[in-house]
């Protein structure tokens, strides 16, 4: 709709961040409350995320490619991680086992995350506030960073000419290769829908909120941290290997994780200061 009719960005984001608030107001709270709130979270933060490829030639004049490159060959002793990979274990026009099971675990991210902090409400319901705002949290920094810095995958560097270090090299987009193998003519309206922002790389969320989820199912029980630390680390493998992500994106991600965790003890007073209102409203609406 903000495209059809050309909204004012600032109205939709301030329509979809005020949402969730509103739906504890008027709805009293309960885990199907909990679970709306955040679903509510998540439209908002895809409205952001979403927002900066409305105008895909201006997203492209703004969006940096070099900088990541230059930190991974520094990172890969002269070559980037992605195309030592590639080239050590690659081979071109086929797909392997293992590289399928790489792929299947990127798709499988989008549903990780919020998995994760549905089996925290439900196994250990006291835990599930932090819980939740961890998980959101560090999404929407990340969309507050794809706003005012947005950088380049490691696919989108090679089209541009600014990744190959010699002549033959040629970096494989494997997630695009076996999408169109596996989903045929489906591919084309799920990748559009799921690819809603290309120029979004740094931090990687993907890698920040795996590793968010680990750290949550850990609290759970070390069976479930098992779990959640060997995804984790095979998507990251594969963020890399597949060329979706650089390995700095990867680290910034991981920051981004380690540092919202860390602040969410401090905040906690701030935050619960935040739910009395929210509270009190609620209390007035039902009054």
């Amino acid at each position: 709709m903000r495209r059809r009719v050309r909204l004012p960005k600032p109205a939709v984001l301030a329509a979809a961040a005020a949402a969730p608030v509103a739906l504890c107001v008027v709805v009293p709270r309960s885990r199907k409350r909990d679970v709306a709130t955040c679903a509510l979270q998540m439209w908002a933060y895809l409205a952001a995320y979403e927002m900066p490829h409305d105008d895909p030639e201006a997203l492209q004049r703004r969006v940096h490619v070099d900088y990541p490159v230059n930190v991974d060959r520094v990172i890969g002793l002269g070559t980037p991680p992605t195309l030592r990979l590639q080239r050590l274990l690659s081979a071109p026009g086929k797909m392997r086992g293992v590289e399928k099971v790489l792929v299947w675990s990127h798709w499988l991210w989008f549903a990780v995350p919020h998995a994760t902090t549905a089996y925290v409400l439900i196994r250990r319901r006291e835990r599930f506030g932090r819980a939740a705002l961890t998980t959101y949290a560090v999404f929407d920094l990340g969309a507050l960073i794809y706003w005012l810095v947005p950088t380049a995958p490691p696919w989108y560097a090679h089209q541009q000419g600014r990744l190959e270090d010699h002549a033959h090299t040629r970096v494989r987009r494997m997630m695009i290769e076996y999408g169109e193998q596996f989903w045929k003519h489906r591919w084309g309206p799920l990748y559009s829908l799921l690819g809603g922002n290309p120029l979004a790389a740094m931090p990687s969320l993907h890698f920040a909120t795996s590793v968010n989820a680990a750290h949550l199912l850990r609290e759970v029980g070390p069976v479930e941290g098992a779990i959640g630390w060997t995804y984790a680390l095979t998507l990251g493998l594969a963020l890399v290997y597949l060329g979706e992500h650089y390995v700095v994106d990867l680290l910034a991600g991981l920051a981004l994780t380690e540092t919202v965790r860390f602040a969410s003890g401090p905040l906690t007073p701030a935050a619960l200061a935040g739910s009395r209102l929210v509270q009190q409203l609620e209390f007035r609406a039902r009054g």
